[in-house]
Parts: C-alpha cells; structure tokens; sequence
C-alpha cells in the first residue's frame, strides 16, 4: 500500500476549547472518512444547512483568522491550524463536527491536534491522491505585501519573511520543504501579537478568548509567556502554519514554491483565487506507484486528471 495513497483518521478524536476571537467554548470531533471525501466541517449546533466546505471560494474573511462559510451563510472560523496539521500529517478525507461557530484556539498552535492524531494513527486507503502542480508563475503585491507561487519539480517549498518593527520581533525568514523538511517547530508555534495590539482586537470584538496560554504577547523587547519561544523562528514559523492550513483550501497537496514577504491569511487567499483563475496557472495529477518509500519523492508516475 502506497505512502501515496489517501489518508484519514483511524477512530475518532475529540477536544474541548475556547474560541480565540470568539471566547466560546466549543466541542471538535475529527471522525474518520471514505477516500474522495476530502475535508468537511460540520455545525452540529444547528440542524440543517450545517455542512462547510473549506474552499478557497468559501472563505468570507481572512482578517486576523481564516473564516470559511456556505451557501446559507454557516461559518466556521480560525480553521487554519486545523488545517495546517491536516496538511503536514497528510490527512485527506476527514469530518470535522463542532458545535459553535469557531474551532477551539487549544495552545494557539498546530501541536494538539498533531499529537492527538500520531496517538490514534492514520488509516492508508488503496485510493491515490491528486496534487496540484503549478505551471506558471502567479505574483499578487498588496503595498509592501508580496506572494509569489512557482512551478518547482517535485516538492512544496515555503519561503517566508516576516518584517516587524517591534525589535524583538524585528525581521525573521525561514524556509521549508513540506515533504521533506522536519515540521515540528511548525507545528508547535503559536499565535503571537503585540502588547499594544491587544486592546485593538477586544475593541474590534476579537481576542475574547485570547491568553497567556494560547498566543504569544511581546511587550516591548519582552515575551510575557512564561519560558519564552519555544523555538528561535517561533513567529515566522507560526506565519507557515497558517500559510500551510490556508493552502490547504485548494482541496490537494500543491507542488511549488510559495516565496511571501508580510504576508498573512488574506494574501494566501489571494495568490490563491488568481492561481485557479485561470487553467493555465496549474493542472491537477494523480500519482500512481506502489510502495514509494517517501511522500511524494523519489521515483514517480503521473498521470494527468486535468
């Protein structure tokens, strides 16, 4: 059975939060689901019309957080980190059922549901995956906020530069390969925000649920959080959590190389819509080959879906 072929949960898995904008508690369950489903949100606090797909057209507002919704006008908010552990442990096909409007923030980073997911394993279907490959260059500028998406042979590379006056902050780059690069430091870097930021957000109705425990505040040249980072690149490496979880809403695997300065959710969402614009910016391939010894290296066949 291939590496290559799609993946979900093997049993159900369940966690309890608030919400970081929202400050309400919330009830998730991931529950595992057949090859070709992909990834389904499910409102259980209300009983029809409750089904919402992330989709790079479903977002409805990408400001502070990721916020996807339905035809019916059903949302579901800060799925990002969600979604960036999908992508990094390679889940295909899951339902997501919660029951509030907003997924829990947990520790404010990817590594609960990372963990949680290694606990209770990954089920291998014999059906293969599709990826998207970008053939052509894509840039969108917004002022000084800048995304580039390139063609690249066989790998996700995500190059990212964060740029913040703050001099703690200051300017950090890192880059990552999704397929080969260790993603742990990704996967465990929290939400972060400046001290005199904090009351902007609860004036604008947001961070109701925000501390100590689930986001970074930097106040001047200090991190309040007790024991610090909890790795060197921690804020830039937060910011490819959420590039990676809002990527993820193009429904595949993408091959190519994502180049972003000052970016956020919004400029994702963007580069993204341009991208599928147009045909010509990308075709989508089913990989068929048996027992590859790594995701989405080595030897490969490809066979054109698109």
């Amino acid at each position: 059975m291939s590496l290559l072929n799609q993946k979900t949960v093997k049993k159900n898995i369940i966690f309890k939060g608030i919400g970081l904008h929202s400050g309400l508690l919330a009830n998730l369950t991931i529950k595992p689901s057949e090859p070709n489903t992909g990834i389904i949100f499910k409102r259980m606090d209300i009983k029809s019309n409750n089904i919402v797909i992330p989709n790079i057209f479903n977002v409805s507002n990408a400001a502070f957080c990721t916020t996807i919704s339905n035809d019916h006008g059903i949302t579901v908010s800060t799925i990002e980190h969600l979604m960036g552990a999908f992508y990094g442990m390679g889940i295909d096909n899951a339902l997501i059922e919660v029951d509030n409007q907003e997924i829990p923030i947990l520790d404010g980073s990817a590594k609960i549901f990372v963990d949680a997911i290694n606990d209770v394993g990954i089920e291998v279907s014999n059906t293969p995956i599709k990826i998207i490959k970008i053939e052509k260059e894509v840039r969108f500028q917004d002022g000084k906020k800048i995304i580039t998406v390139e063609p690249s042979k066989m790998s996700l590379d995500i190059d990212f530069e964060l740029k913040y006056e703050n001099k703690l902050i200051n300017t950090q780059r890192n880059m990552i390969n999704m397929y080969e690069s260790d993603l742990t430091d990704i996967y465990n870097s929290r939400t972060f925000c400046l001290y005199e930021d904090v009351e902007k957000l609860k004036k604008l109705g947001l961070a109701k649920g925000g501390d100590l425990q689930n986001a970074i505040v930097v106040k001047d040249d200090k991190i309040l959080n007790e024991g610090g980072l909890r790795n060197a690149k921690e804020f830039v490496n937060h910011k490819i959590l959420d590039c990676m979880g809002d990527l993820y809403l193009s429904g595949y695997k993408i091959v190519g190389k994502i180049i972003c300065s000052q970016g956020g959710h919004k400029l994702t969402n963007q580069i993204l819509r341009k991208i599928f614009s147009n045909k010509i910016n990308y075709s989508i391939v089913e990989i068929k080959e048996k027992n590859l010894p790594h995701t989405l290296l080595n030897r490969k066949i490809l066979q054109s879906i698109a």
